[in-house]
């Protein structure tokens, strides 16, 4: 969903327009979630790849 589908509930008028307080601030917190959703994701991957990356070298070496 994105704030051109919602209706402020304050000024009645679309959030995407940001009339009133409230409309400007659900709208910044919508646009903001870029990256703080992703950072858990961004961890994991980097875990995955390291311990791919030692198994990989283990194989390598004969140990």
């Amino acid at each position: 969903m994105s704030c051109e589908d919602l209706v402020c509930a304050r000024c009645a008028h679309p959030v995407a327009e940001g009339r009133c307080p409230q409309c400007r601030a659900s709208r910044e917190r919508m646009h903001h979630h870029g990256l703080d959703g992703m950072a858990p994701a961004l961890v994991l991957l980097a875990l995955m790849a390291l311990l791919f990356l030692t198994l990989a070298l283990k194989h390598l070496t004969g140990a």
